[in-house]
């Protein structure tokens, strides 16, 4: 991450965000909520969602392609806020935007978290197949050395249900209900949700386990990490007008919705295609 000490942004240039689909919103949002005064732009990659079930290399190519638009945008920061893009193309793309914008994770930020706040505690994590099975959460925490017990479930229909609306009903319930119950997930001081949609049925999470485990949300973690780190640069915006820009590869009315409920605001989608 040293690559931030080369950059030559002003603080008012914006900051990239990008996901496959909404769950990225959750990132974003934060990063305003904390930060209001920032510029950002946000790229949805609805063409090819979910990130969770694609290879690695067509993941690695997507990201490049979105990171391209976001370093023509101007970002000073670009936040991969997926985990499965976040565990299969961030060294690829810190090394290929290089010095040109500072490429934040949403593994990393969490994994300091975990090891520093619950050390020896036994942690669940809950995510897409390919995030659970590149098993880079279990390898960055082991690394760490805290005594953390790393308990993994993919959880594979989480994410498209979210995008298709099914959050806060009976069907997401029962759902949920089926996955944290598994064995796996047994004994829990507290659970990581390792999918940036996964704040959208956190509440459903949290009734669930009625308060007895400690849910880690990575949109909050993240924003704070992305603060302090503008912060120790001089890059934080300070101006009190900001503007978000909204960006998808392929348009759809769920998205521009679930954006107007996520901001507050009537937003305008604008659609950019990664392949003409």
């Amino acid at each position: 991450m040293s690559n931030i000490q080369n950059l030559k942004h002003q603080p008012t240039a914006p900051i990239g965000v990008f996901d496959s689909g909404i769950g990225g919103l959750t990132v974003a949002h934060a990063i305003k909520a904390l930060m209001p005064h920032e510029n950002m732009i946000y790229f949805g990659d609805t063409a090819h969602l979910p990130y969770g079930d694609k290879s690695e290399a067509a993941i690695q190519a997507y990201s490049i392609k979105i990171a391209n638009i976001l370093l023509q945008k101007g970002c000073k920061v670009i936040v991969i806020a997926c985990n499965s893009a976040s565990s299969a193309a961030y060294e690829l793309l810190k090394e290929y935007v290089r010095k040109e914008a500072y490429v934040i994770n949403v593994i990393d930020p969490m994994v300091d978290f975990i090891t520093k706040q619950f050390g020896g505690k036994t942690i669940g994590l809950i995510g897409t197949k390919r995030t659970v099975q590149s098993a880079i959460y279990l390898r960055k925490i082991s690394e760490k050395k805290s005594g953390v017990i790393l308990k993994t479930l993919a959880t594979p229909l989480l994410a498209p249900m979210i995008e298709e609306g099914f959050f806060n009903n009976q069907i997401s319930k029962d759902i949920i209900a089926q996955y944290l119950s598994d064995s796996n997930l047994s004994g829990l001081d507290a659970l990581v949700l390792a999918c940036t949609h996964y704040p959208l049925i956190r509440k459903e999470i949290e009734e669930y386990y009625a308060g007895k485990v400690a849910i880690l949300d990575s949109s909050d973690v993240v924003s704070s990490f992305i603060k302090y780190q503008l912060a120790e640069l001089g890059l934080l915006n300070t101006e009190s007008n900001s503007t978000s820009r909204f960006y998808v590869s392929d348009y759809t009315d769920a998205f521009e919705a679930s954006t107007r409920l996520f901001f507050g605001q009537n937003v305008h989608l604008e659609c950019m295609r990664l392949w003409d």
